[in-house]
């Protein structure tokens, strides 16, 4: 790919990752890019870089444009590997160059990469004046970092928004008008999720500070460029980190023979009831970060497990320890499932919810196969709670 002209002085110098399918336990199954933007002005400005084995292919995109070594700034908006991973390489072979980080993203850039790299660190409202062009800084800490920054550029009105309103999309287009909006909105849905949901505080303070700015492009770090769907995805984000939810169950279990499914299948049933959209997921068929995506906008999330040596099946409890991590708020929760002996399964998935700060329904057991007067009764029951 070649560079993509944004506007006449801004370019696309970034990646894109055709083979990724698992970050960080996200499954992408629709690869990714690592976006960075080479900015011509009296003084040249790189923002972000990319995973150090796609530096080569990012440093020709930029010789395309100009020669490399006449880079003054590499501005780093984040320094996680997938943004950073390039610059000990372009350290190295722009000897004077000045990056410029946040306070935390200097600690982090220094203590990761041993490197006595020349920094300086902003804060809220520094700026860096590159001839006709001034760039201001807007560190927004925990979004998704200690480190993370956003920057913006008056001029071009272009906001170079880090890991906020990003998607995991590997593609050769690059803006919103040129691919599928209804595909680009699910996989920014699944990113935020997956990796932003826990941080949706931040991301309320985050979208105060920038309602002030006008703002023509969204440059984000990884995925499509937004440019005609702003306000569309300004919306969604102030949505999804206002834990607003819709009328919503989720539905998730792992069987062995099958009894912890008939029970599932009964409180799916219930919940259709009473006029809830659900989704019964199997954590043998749903892996766990679509599973996420679906809880972003649930009410209920139901969990069943058998037991098995004492505990819970590891699929549940892999399950678990994500959400926990994902921590998604003011949510409704039920734990249930079969035994054949201890039993011990239903008051560990119970407890796990409950440590995630839900709202807990009464859980239900039943041991060995649940029979149709159980199943009536269990349906009365999530019937009377919800």
């Amino acid at each position: 790919m070649k560079p993509v002209k944004l506007t006449e002085n801004i370019y696309w110098v970034g990646v894109v990752d055709w083979r990724l399918r698992n970050f960080h336990g996200y499954m992408t199954q629709r690869g990714s890019s690592y976006n960075a933007y080479l900015i011509i002005d009296e003084k040249i400005t790189l923002i972000d870089t990319v995973k150090a084995p796609f530096c080569d292919e990012m440093l020709t995109k930029i010789s395309a444009v100009i020669d490399p070594s006449k880079i003054d700034y590499i501005i780093s908006n984040h320094a996680e590997m997938d943004h950073s991973g390039a610059i000990p390489e372009l350290a190295k072979r722009i000897p004077n160059v000045e990056i410029i980080a946040s306070a935390n993203g200097e600690k982090a850039l220094k203590e990761h990469f041993k490197e006595n790299f020349k920094i300086k660190s902003v804060k809220a409202g520094d700026k860096l004046n590159t001839g006709k062009y001034t760039f201001t800084f807007v560190p927004e800490p925990m979004v998704h970092w200690p480190d993370s920054m956003v920057t913006y550029l008056e001029e071009e009105r272009v906001l170079f928004s880090n890991d906020a309103f990003g998607q995991h999309i590997a593609t050769s287009e690059r803006f919103d008008y040129e691919y599928s909006l209804e595909i680009i909105m699910e996989e920014a849905r699944k990113y935020y999720a997956n990796i932003v949901l826990p941080y949706s505080q931040q991301v309320q303070r985050a979208l105060k500070d920038l309602s002030g700015l006008k703002i023509d492009i969204i440059a984000t770090s990884h995925g499509i460029i937004w440019r005609q769907h702003i306000s569309k995805i300004m919306a969604e984000y102030q949505k999804w980190s206002s834990n607003e939810y819709k009328k919503k169950a989720l539905v998730i279990y792992d069987t062995m023979w099958h009894s912890t499914e008939k029970m599932a299948e009964t409180i799916a049933s219930a919940f259709s009831e009473k006029g809830y959209n659900y989704r019964l997921m199997s954590l043998q068929d749903n892996h766990i970060s679509d599973i996420m995506t679906e809880i972003l906008e649930a009410e209920y999330i139901c969990v069943g497990s058998p037991t098995l040596n004492n505990n819970m099946l590891p699929t549940v409890a892999a399950f678990l320890t994500y959400l926990k991590g994902l921590a998604p708020k003011e949510r409704k929760a039920m734990a249930f499932g079969s035994y054949g002996w201890g039993g011990q399964s239903v008051k560990q998935v119970h407890e796990a919810l409950e440590s995630c700060g839900f709202t807990m329904l009464e859980p239900v057991s039943f041991k060995y196969i649940p029979n149709e007067e159980f199943l009536k009764t269990l349906r009365e029951k999530v019937l009377a709670a919800i």
